[in-house]
């Protein structure tokens, strides 16, 4: 009964949609075959600025939140609401909702430029684009389709072949 009382609670309060919560039942085996440019958490940053700081505390609220296309909430969300969301959040800054919107807000830097704070930008299709946030150097805060929102590598030969353009959005 208590259980049944529990479960009910869950559903009437949770979420940010009417689905039913999402439950992570991976088998630990499997978590240890995440790819190797998936950075595990606790992620601890090897640096302390602010925005480091500002940006782990929100990628700490948003740890393996489920991709969903169309997502805008912690119960499931895309790339580009990720961004929006954390930007919004972490620095008070309103960037537009889309991908195709967001590479027009900044300036354009080089890859080797980008530091924390920077948007990174990919075309994993012909007409397909993925976003994510550079926590530190060589590594971005993404929501991704296979394993949700997580830090990868920009070096991985994946997103290396993939890359897009940088963008700087944050005053320094």
């Amino acid at each position: 009964m208590k259980t049944t009382l529990f479960i009910l609670l869950l559903l009437l309060l949770g979420g940010c949609s009417t689905k039913t919560p999402i439950i992570d039942t991976t088998p630990k085996k499997a978590l240890k075959k995440l790819p190797l440019n998936i950075v595990g958490f606790p992620y601890k940053p090897k640096t302390d600025n602010w925005i480091t700081m500002a940006l782990f505390n929100e990628y700490k609220k948003w740890y393996k939140t489920p991709y969903e296309y169309g997502g805008v909430c912690l119960e499931g969300v895309d790339c580009s609401s990720l961004v929006q969301n954390i930007y919004q959040d972490a620095f008070n800054i309103l960037l537009p909702r889309t991908t195709k919107e967001q590479v027009k807000v900044g300036f354009e830097i080089s890859r080797e430029s980008t530091r924390e704070g920077d948007l990174v930008f990919f075309q994993t299709g012909y007409d397909t684009r993925h976003v994510g946030i550079v926590i530190e150097k060589g590594k971005f805060i993404n929501a991704a389709s296979s394993c949700g929102v997580t830090i990868s590598e920009l070096n991985n030969p994946y997103w290396r072949g993939k890359y897009w353009q940088s963008r700087r959005i944050l005053p320094y």
